[in-house]
């Protein structure tokens, strides 16, 4: 039904306490760094938020984070979902620390939302009121800035940002242009907590009307 809660679920959590040093150089883990935690989950975008949140709990650094092609539909594996990501941290404790908050974070907190009764035009309008330093990096901001996380299929996205961007004082920080790997689109914006909730309910809003009228002619 339209806004129905869209909950992403984790598919596998895997730790390495001690990597081995080529796989270390590949993923251009920090020095230091020997521990890896692996995670993979059904939806990306409230993974990326997840993921950012793994970064303010505890002491890691997100060395590998991608979307898998075609979406979670079309996953070809059981486990492998719509999104892998990797965390590195000085010892196992305290990348099991960061894999515990991703895990809670995306349970508690990262939802998609239906637009329409059929559930079949999702969207993420998700405002984070302070990044972790992995989403800071991806929007070239000071960690601890807000961000409006804003994500739903093509057209949707174009128009719903337009009207996040004229609705509050943000700035576009990343444009995720059509196809992303899974056929969708959308933006971080950054700005004030306050101006970025407002983006984000503008972009809900213009993506449940598109919804209710596809086609104006």
């Amino acid at each position: 039904m339209k806004g129905d809660r869209i909950e992403a679920r984790v598919l596998s959590v895997q730790e390495i306490p001690h990597a081995d040093p080529a796989l270390l150089a590949q993923l251009d883990v920090p020095e230091g760094y020997t521990s890896l935690g692996l995670v993979t989950a059904d939806i990306d975008d409230a993974a990326y938020a997840a993921i950012d949140e793994a970064t303010k709990k505890a002491e890691v650094a997100v060395v590998y984070a991608r979307s898998m092609y075609a979406g979670a539909a079309n996953a070809s594996t059981a486990l492998a979902g719509e999104f892998i990501g990797v965390l590195a941290g000085p010892d196992p404790e305290q990348v099991r620390s960061g894999l515990q908050a991703f895990i809670y974070y995306l349970k508690n907190e990262a939802f998609f939302y239906s637009a329409d009764d059929a559930d079949r035009i999702p969207y993420f309008a998700h405002c984070i009121s302070r990044t972790g330093t992995y989403l800071s990096a991806q929007c070239h901001v000071p960690a601890g800035t807000p961000i409006a996380y804003l994500i739903a299929p093509p057209q949707e996205a174009m128009c719903g940002i337009d009207a996040a961007l004229k609705a509050a004082d943000v700035t576009m920080r990343v444009f995720y242009g059509p196809p992303t790997e899974t056929n969708f689109a959308g933006a971080l914006l950054s700005g004030e907590q306050s101006a970025c909730r407002a983006a984000c309910e503008a972009f809900a809003r213009r993506v449940e009307e598109i919804a209710d009228n596809p086609r104006i002619l």
